[in-house]
């Protein structure tokens, strides 16, 4: 017998009845139309979002003043120990192009600070751009010397948060944000300029 379109259908559990709510209680889903009673879940177009503690400050909010939070502009320093300079063979002075050719630093963009961890053994010249006290101390002692580099890295000066600071009072009097001023990156470039 041939197969005709009447004979298609579709598998079994791929159709469902749609449930038709709220047409009366005689036909088991009437009244509150399975909502249960009435409250905030209860309503058209209700419910509500992901994280919500019912407007109380929710703890993604909270969290700053629990345990603290990450600070963006935290200067990310290089930390380099007298001790490791004292295990390496340099030939001239020790630079932060030095550091980062040997793999000792992540990268050229980070401040190099020299550390008094360990001991020098050897007069060396240190050219980085901070220096603990004992490391002075220890360099001096052994006869080396030590170079204090300009820091030129992007966590130079961290965003100003307050209005009182002189840095906004200048930004404000350039009129940074209005029309026909300049941006704030230009500004703060005349700033560092001047």
């Amino acid at each position: 017998m041939p197969l005709t379109l009447d004979d298609l259908r579709p598998n079994p559990g791929a159709k469902q009845t749609k449930k038709r709510v709220g047409r009366g209680h005689g036909s088991g889903k009437g009244k509150t139309a399975g909502r249960g009673t009435k409250g905030q879940k209860a309503r058209s177009h209700a419910g509500v979002g992901r994280g919500f503690e019912g407007g109380q400050l929710p703890i993604q909010r909270r969290l700053p003043y629990k345990r603290g939070f990450t600070n963006i502009n935290k200067v990310q320093w290089e930390i380099v120990n007298l001790g490791r300079l004292d295990a390496l063979e340099f030939d001239g002075p020790v630079t932060p192009e030095e550091l980062y050719a040997r793999g000792i630093t992540r990268g050229m963009e980070f401040p190099v600070k020299i550390l008094a961890a360990g001991d020098l053994t050897r007069a060396i010249e240190v050219h980085a751009h901070a220096f603990s006290e004992a490391a002075k101390e220890q360099i001096a002692a052994a006869g080396g010397s030590l170079q204090t580099l300009a820091r030129t890295d992007q966590w130079l000066e961290a965003r100003p948060r307050s209005r009182r600071l002189q840095i906004n009072r200048d930004l404000k009097q350039a009129r940074v944000g209005k029309v026909g001023a300049p941006s704030r990156k230009q500004a703060l470039a005349g700033a560092r300029g001047a």
